[in-house]
């Protein structure tokens, strides 16, 4: 019973495709770290959001959202729950790129937390100057 030792021991289709030290070239350690710096932004942004989601079920009062605090409170919990889980493909694709000297992609999600914090800074306005 020998144990498979080597480069591909023990990795799965999945490891494979997390690992992104076994592609390309080594960028400029500034770059990768600037990557890194931009994943614990978008960590950040995400707890943010999701302690904005806690503050408003729990903490705001019924009357003052009219009703809409659970909803308020939803959807930011499901977009603090989307950052957090874009922040870790986003820095690996980045990585990647810059690895294999390729343009790096675009995020989706950046339009969507712009265009939904601002959909819920309205209401929360509009809804406290009918209040």
């Amino acid at each position: 019973m020998s144990a498979c030792r080597g480069p591909s021991a023990g990795r799965t289709w999945l490891s494979d495709r997390l690992r992104v030290d076994d592609v390309g070239e080594e960028p400029d350690y500034r770059f990768s770290l600037a990557n890194e710096r931009t994943f614990l932004a978008w960590i950040r942004t995400a707890l943010g959001v999701m302690a904005a989601a806690v503050a408003v079920v729990q903490l705001v009062s019924s009357s003052d959202l009219h009703g809409l605090r659970r909803e308020v409170g939803v959807v930011l919990a499901v977009l603090g729950l989307m950052v957090s889980a874009a922040a870790y493909p986003h820095w690996l694709r980045n990585q990647r790129a810059m690895r294999l000297r390729q343009p790096m992609g675009r995020s989706l999600l950046l339009p969507v937390v712009g265009v939904v914090l601002t959909a819920v800074g309205v209401a929360v306005f509009v809804i406290s100057l009918a209040g």
